[in-house]
């Protein structure tokens, strides 16, 4: 992942904001030290990110559809109430088990479920209204049929967040691979969803902000 912010701002943006448990920076460094592709790492200035709007939105249920080494759920987990769960949908069962000591040293770790499968069937098993957020971050050649999965099952003013969606800015090119074009064409139609409201936000590698209205 090429990054669309400097890096010094990124730097400066995480040096100024709130300090992290210790278990982030313990998962972290085990996540760039053992796993093949670290850049998949979502990083502390999106790790928080996804907590905030854990707590701002009072979701009771949260979803991911991609675990990777768990850094992302950790940190949605711990914006949740005490009653609040989380269930993450990961189909590589070795970073299932990397995940697992992290989940449960953590003192919200109890909080996270794992279904290890394809992401798409997890989704399409929960019934609707079950979840009220959902965090996208898994292959990007189903990332549509991801949103309307979930779309479908958030209750109205519910929120679905989907990452890396200005793809190192690779959205921009005329020339798109097959991936890119994916990301492109679900922009361009959640800006047109009539059922949605949205932000496209610059944090690290775009995050789609989408909250149902209908």
């Amino acid at each position: 992942m090429i990054s669309i912010v400097p890096e010094a701002i990124e730097s400066y943006a995480v040096e100024h904001s709130s300090s992290t448990d210790s278990i982030f920076d313990e998962l972290e460094a085990a996540t760039r030290e053992h796993m093949s592709m670290p850049q998949m790492l979502t990083g502390k200035l999106e790790g928080r990110f996804l907590k905030l709007m854990v707590m701002m939105s009072g979701a009771k249920h949260v979803l991911e559809v991609g675990m990777f080494s768990g850094y992302s759920a950790l940190w949605m987990a711990s914006g949740l109430t005490e009653k609040g769960k989380l269930t993450t949908c990961e189909i590589n069962e070795s970073y299932i088990e990397f995940a697992k000591p992290y989940f449960k040293k953590a003192s919200f770790g109890h909080k996270i479920t794992v279904k290890n499968g394809a992401a798409l069937e997890t989704i399409r098993n929960i019934k609707k209204e079950e979840v009220d957020f959902v965090f996208i971050d898994a292959d990007k050649l189903n990332y549509d049929a991801y949103y309307e999965s979930a779309l479908d099952r958030i209750p109205k003013g519910g929120w679905i967040l989907l990452d890396n969606m200005l793809w190192s800015g690779n959205v921009l090119n005329s020339d798109q691979d097959e991936e890119t074009y994916a990301l492109h064409s679900l922009n361009e139609k959640i800006a047109k969803d009539e059922r949605v409201e949205n932000t496209l936000l610059t944090i690290r590698d775009g995050i789609q902000l989408v909250r149902k209205i209908k």
